[in-house]
Formats: C-alpha cells, sequence, structure tokens
C-alpha cells in the first residue's frame, strides 16, 4: 500500500512538471510568434517601399529621357541649351509626384547632394551622349519609420532605388566608330518622303547620308515650311516613272501602314473617314523600322490632298483653330516646347489650362524618309519598293491654325534620325512615337 501511494505522489509531481513545461513552451511561442508578425509587418512595409521608389525612379528616368528625344537635342549638331534643365525638371516632378512609403518625395536642388531624396544626373561628360544621352534618376528615403523594430532600436530605415533611360539617334553612331543600330516606331504616317532637304542653298541636298545615316543638313532642325514648301503628294496616281520632289511625299502602300480600327479615332470631323484617313487622324500600330523596305502606293487617289488635309484637321484638333502650337516664345529653341490649343482634349476635359507648355501632342508625327532623291528619276511602274533611311518628326500646324485651303500641310521640324542603309542588327523599338528610341536600360 505504502509503495503504491509513493507512485501515485511520483506520478503526480511529474504531470505537474510537464504542465508547466508546456506552459512555459506556449508562452515561449507565442512570443516568438508575436515577434516574428511585428517584424513581417516591418519588412512587408520596406519591400512596398522599395517597389514605390523603383517605380518612381523607371518613371522619372523615362520622363527625363522623352523630353531629351522630343528636344531636337540628338538632331543638332551641338546639344541644344537649356535641354538638360528641361529634362531634369520634369524628371523631379514626375519622381515628385510618386509616394514612398506614404508621401511623396521632396525635389530639392538641381545639383545632387548627400541625403537628397530625388537626383538626377546625365552622361554629359561622354562622347556619345550628343547621339545616345542618358538620364539616371535616384530616389531615396532615409527616413521610413519602423513600428516593431523599434524594439532593437531601429526607428528609422532608409530605402532608395535607380534607374537609367536613354534616348538613342542612330545618325551620329557612325561617327563614334561603332555600328549602327537601327530604330523601329509605331505610329508613323504614310508618307514616303524622297532624301531631299527642303532647305535653300544647294541644289536639293539630301537630308541624311544614305548609307552611314549622318545627318547632313544639321540646319533643318527648327525649319518651317512656307506656303511653297508646305508639304503635300507628289502624285495623285504613282504608277509611272517620277523625279522626287523635296518635301512632297509618295503614298505608302496600304499593305505596309494597315489603318487603325474607325472606333480607336476620336477627333472632330473624323467620322466616315477612309482607310487611308485613318492611317493619318490614327495610330498604325505596325512598328516600322528604319532600314526596312516598303512599297508605294499606286493606286489612283485624286483626292489624296483634300483627304489629308481633312485628316490632319481633325488629328490636331484645329478645326477652329485652337489646335496645339510649337512655343516661339520658348528661349531657346530647340528645345521645343508645345503649347495647349483651347480645343486639345486634356483641355476640354479640364485636366490642363489652354496656352501651357507641354513636351507631346497630337500633332507630333514621324514621317519615313526613303533612299531617294532628285539624281533619278523613281521607277515606280513595276518597281514599287523603296527602303526607308531615316525618319523625320514634324509638328503639323504649328500655329495652330487648321490647314489652309491649299491642302498643303504647314509642318516644322522637331527632330531626325537616320540609320542609312547600312545599320544592321535588331531594330530598337522605343517607347511611343518619336522616332528617337526611349527606353530603360538600367534595371534591367
Amino acid at each position: 500500500m505504502r509503495r503504491h501511494r509513493t507512485n501515485l505522489r511520483t506520478s503526480s509531481r511529474q504531470n505537474h512538471e510537464q504542465g508547466v513545461i508546456i506552459t512555459l513552451v506556449a508562452v515561449v511561442m507565442l512570443g516568438v510568434v508575436g515577434a516574428m508578425a511585428a517584424l513581417s509587418i516591418d519588412v512587408v512595409t520596406l519591400y512596398t517601399a522599395r517597389s514605390e521608389a523603383q517605380l518612381g525612379a523607371d518613371g522619372a528616368a523615362l520622363a527625363g529621357a522623352r523630353v531629351l528625344a522630343n528636344s531636337g537635342l540628338t538632331s543638332a549638331a551641338a546639344g541644344p541649351a537649356n535641354a538638360e534643365n528641361l529634362a531634369r525638371m520634369v524628371a523631379k516632378q514626375v519622381a515628385a509626384n510618386n509616394q514612398v512609403g506614404g508621401r511623396n518625395l521632396k525635389p530639392g536642388t538641381a545639383q545632387c547632394t548627400t541625403g537628397q531624396e530625388i537626383c538626377v544626373s546625365f552622361n554629359d561628360g561622354d562622347v556619345s551622349f550628343a547621339t545616345n544621352p542618358h538620364v539616371t534618376v535616384r530616389v531615396q528615403r532615409t527616413d521610413l519609420p519602423t513600428f516593431f523594430a523599434r524594439i532593437w532600436g531601429s526607428k528609422q530605415l532608409t530605402v532608395a532605388a535607380s534607374a537609367t533611360a536613354e534616348a538613342y539617334n542612330p545618325s551620329g553612331t557612325d561617327a563614334l566608330g561603332g555600328p549602327t543600330t537601327p530604330v523601329a516606331t509605331t505610329c508613323v504616317k504614310p508618307w514616303l518622303l524622297p532624301n531631299m532637304s527642303p532647305n535653300p542653298g544647294p541644289a536639293n541636298p539630301r537630308i541624311f547620308d544614305p548609307v552611314k545615316g549622318a545627318i547632313l543638313d544639321t540646319n533643318l532642325l527648327g525649319w518651317e515650311t512656307d506656303p511653297g514648301t508646305h508639304l503635300r503628294a507628289d502624285c495623285t496616281t504613282c504608277a509611272t516613272s517620277s523625279t522626287p520632289n523635296k518635301w512632297r511625299y509618295y503614298p505608302g502602300d496600304p499593305a505596309d501602314f494597315p489603318p487603325p480600327n474607325a472606333s480607336s479615332v476620336v477627333c472632330p470631323g473624323c467620322v466616315g473617314f477612309t482607310p487611308y484617313q485613318l492611317s493619318i487622324s490614327g495610330c498604325v500600330q505596325t512598328p516600322i523600322s528604319c532600314n526596312s523596305t516598303v512599297s508605294i502606293g499606286t493606286a489612283s487617289y485624286p483626292n489624296r490632298d483634300v483627304e489629308t488635309a481633312t485628316a490632319v484637321t481633325g488629328m490636331t484638333h484645329s478645326n477652329a483653330d485652337e489646335g496645339d502650337s510649337v512655343d516661339d516664345a520658348a528661349a531657346p529653341s530647340p528645345p521645343f516646347q508645345f503649347l495647349t490649343g483651347a480645343d486639345n482634349p486634356v483641355v476640354l476635359s479640364g485636366a490642363v489650362a489652354a496656352g501651357r507648355d507641354v513636351m507631346v501632342s497630337d500633332s507630333l508625327v514621324t514621317v519615313p524618309v526613303i533612299n531617294v532623291d532628285n539624281t533619278t528619276p523613281l521607277p515606280l511602274a513595276g518597281f514599287p519598293s523603296v527602303q526607308i533611311i531615316g525618319f523625320v518628326q514634324l509638328f503639323l500646324n504649328p500655329t495652330g491654325q487648321k490647314v489652309p485651303g491649299s491642302n498643303h500641310i504647314h509642318t516644322k521640324v522637331v527632330n531626325m534620325a537616320g540609320c542609312g542603309t547600312g545599320a544592321t542588327g535588331q531594330a530598337i523599338l522605343g517607347n511611343g512615337a518619336s522616332p528617337v528610341a526611349v527606353r530603360l536600360i538600367s534595371p534591367p
């Protein structure tokens, strides 16, 4: 009996000790799980802020590079003054509009300083800057607050990200001693321009070197047509031999410039447009590559100038002479800036006031230049294929007024990008319709 009682007391003591151990383990596990949960909140906050910072840097770098591309910087013999300042300002604005860790970043000063939340820099010390400028944006927050990590003494964390975007123009790569990589762009208009500069001076000088793609007429940047040189069609039935004329285009074959759906084209007076007019007022989504071969449309089209004028007027929102215009008061010009017209859809929506400076516009178009000049007639009959050796970017109706009664288009040259027949390799597809390709190159 005594032995039985002793066994009972021993068993009871062991059960009690085991219960205490289980309780202690549960309490410890609860603390560990709680600490891990608390720490995970700070980790998630950190990673979210890191993603926000990267998105802000990416968008800001692309915006800055787009400014350099549209400014004409890469098309000038010497880069337009103030292009960097304009790109830096836009990049900082874009970065500052992004929230990182619950608040917007602070733009800071133009010069990059220690602790500054937005820093914008350029490769302007590199020999390739005029042809291939880079914009690098670094964003950071050094005061990201912690919540539960404070128990380890960490009250603030630092989060940072950087991105580099380029504006690539193949026109000057030959001068740098490297191979020329072509570019490709969308929304190209179906007008094939001969390689003949409309500038006065030497008899019909070329725009681009037909082999290397270098810009031969550097004075063409910023050139604006007069009534005698307004853009217009070279022929209504392009089926016979023809001698090319400066600033007179051949129509692109619809197979190479397929029109978009009518539902995607929204502009005043655009209802009932022909496929040709839709390819002008809308966006031809098929990428057109420099150095590619396209065909000239040889069908009879006696109303081409009339239809072109109507489509351009609708696209530029200038039916009431209230379209976007080139800001000639901006000094210096280039870099080009554009003023919103009262009939710009963005103005009509109330998002932007009329007369505001903007860097993009529906009036900006890209037109291919073909390897044809006035030295020999173009044997269109049976040989409609031609090679694209470059692009010019034009601002149509630069005064904001509709196409005049002559149906010839008023234009201003704001960019040039040549590749010549010697360009090789996979074409770089940029961001948007600019002939100067804009893309992120870092991070990959």
